[in-house]
């Protein structure tokens, strides 16, 4: 089992969801969360006044998947949220070692 953790521009959040749900993977945790790599922020003007915005907003999502389906979600993810400019996000895969569903006490690809 893989553990995949997706960073992405907030507005391409319901495009990456319904190419997922389309490729037969459904369950993920969505967060709103704030960073920079590359593009180091931006400056912008208040009242006046500017000042760097160094965390801009992104969302992560993490979804779990079986190892043959990890191709499938990364090609449906990078359809889906690239823009082509700087900033579209990143993509870390991850082994999982073990997965339980508390619920039933499945466990491994029978949790997921």
């Amino acid at each position: 089992m893989k553990k995949i953790e997706v960073i992405i521009k907030p507005f391409k959040l319901e495009d990456v969801k319904d190419a997922l749900v389309e490729a037969g993977i459904t369950g993920m945790s969505v967060y709103d969360v704030k960073g920079y790599g590359r593009q180091q922020g931006h400056s912008e003007l208040y009242r006046g006044a500017e000042y760097v915005v160094d965390f801009l907003p992104k969302i992560k999502i993490d979804l779990v998947v079986q190892e043959d389906m990890v191709d499938v979600a990364i090609d449906a993810i990078v359809n889906s949220a690239k823009t082509g400019k700087i900033g579209d996000g990143k993509i870390f895969v991850s082994s999982l070692d073990e997965v339980v569903r508390i619920r039933t006490e499945e466990k491994g690809a029978d949790a997921i």
